[in-house]
């Protein structure tokens, strides 16, 4: 099963609006005969590729899936009944299938004889879904707030200079998470400050994010912007109110009204945006006020900071105003991985949850 997740990791960023899954047939004997995962949205999915590479070798073997199999025929047919064609005997799956409409895979295996089990890895299968399952249980994109600080919190110098703090190592790692993400977000004082590009760079046949760039007023995007050339595709929201801006007619990018919230735009009414553009999975690049705000409304899922060994004392904070007032109001977070990259620290956290919503044991 963990070959599995590691296989279905290869799908990040590419597979959206479908979950990412990897899978690995063991034939008869308990030997490795083939695995697969799901590579982009409209393919075959895992178990497909991984029976098609063991081919006969697949019949009296067993099925190790990190997601319950599909019980439904959209672009591609079901999964559950693939195995069952292919004589597969047994089916272990990590995570059960939330989504309504393919759901039962598990119950077509069982009718037709095959051994199920369920629940193997299922932590670990779900972090690595957590964009589509996210998706199918809120009905909204999976939101991570990445920044970039000094170990005193800051992301820039009092006289707003930011380049670089941290080092070229880290910067390629965000490359790394942009190229798992459906799209990446920047606020209207980082499009100002930095003219940012936000395309995938430097890493192999990467689907390039939607580039999103919230603008309230429809002031800081302007003609000639970076965003809005055609390395990939780019969006940018403004308030319903606000005038229609000079680049909207001659750019490729897209134009999307919002309704006003306290300080800027509505940040449910963005994320159902995105999901119903099969946005699954977002970035947010932003600067303080626009991550401030995406805390504020409950939906940031994980934290991806990156610190730099450096101390500047002055200079704006990573977070802005989140509608936190006391102590007892802070969202508590769990650190799930702490690594380095190259000088620098990546930490990688969640929201904590609530020891009596927390699993029983």
């Amino acid at each position: 099963m963990r070959r599995a997740v590691a296989l279905a990791a290869r799908g990040l960023g590419a597979t959206s609006p479908n979950p990412v899954v990897g899978c690995v047939v063991l034939d008869a004997d308990g030997r490795t005969a083939g695995e697969g995962h799901h590579e982009r949205a409209g393919g075959p999915h895992a178990e497909i590729h991984a029976l098609r590479a063991a081919g006969e070798r697949a019949r009296g073997g067993t099925a190790v899936v990190t997601l319950e199999p599909c019980n439904h025929t959209g672009r591609t047919g079901p999964c559950a009944q693939a195995l069952v064609d292919a004589g597969i005997a047994r089916v272990v799956y990590a995570v059960g299938d939330p989504n309504p409409s393919a759901t039962g895979g598990s119950r077509t295996l069982r009718d037709a004889g095959v051994d199920v089990a369920a629940g193997l890895l299922e932590d670990e299968a779900a972090t690595g879904n957590a964009a589509w399952l996210t998706s199918i249980r809120l009905g909204r994109p999976h939101v991570t707030w990445k920044y970039a600080a000094t170990l005193d919190g800051r992301i820039a110098a009092a006289d707003r200079s930011s380049r670089w703090i941290t080092s070229a190592e880290s910067r390629a790692d965000v490359h790394r998470l942009r190229a798992e993400s459906d799209a990446v977000v920047v606020g209207s004082g980082t499009v100002t400050a930095d003219d940012p590009h936000l395309a995938v760079r430097d890493v192999p046949v990467a689907v390039q994010p939607l580039r999103v760039a919230v603008d309230t007023h429809a002031t800081a995007v302007r003609d000639g912007a970076r965003i809005l050339d055609d390395a990939a595709p780019a969006l940018v929201a403004i308030a319903q109110d606000a005038p229609e801006p000079e680049w909207a007619a001659g750019s490729p990018a897209k134009l999307l009204r919002l309704p006003r919230a306290a300080g800027g735009l509505d940040v449910t009414a963005l994320l159902a945006a995105l999901h119903a553009r099969d946005i699954r999975s977002v970035l947010i690049e932003g600067g303080p006020t626009l991550a401030g705000a995406f805390v504020a409304a409950g939906a940031v899922d994980r934290v991806v900071g990156y610190l730099a060994p450096v101390l500047l004392g002055s200079g704006p904070a990573a977070l802005g105003d989140a509608g936190i007032s006391t102590l007892s109001a802070a969202l508590r977070l769990e650190l799930t991985e702490s690594i380095r990259i190259g000088p620098d620290l990546r930490l990688t956290a969640v929201p904590a949850v609530p020891a009596s919503n927390s699993k029983e044991h």
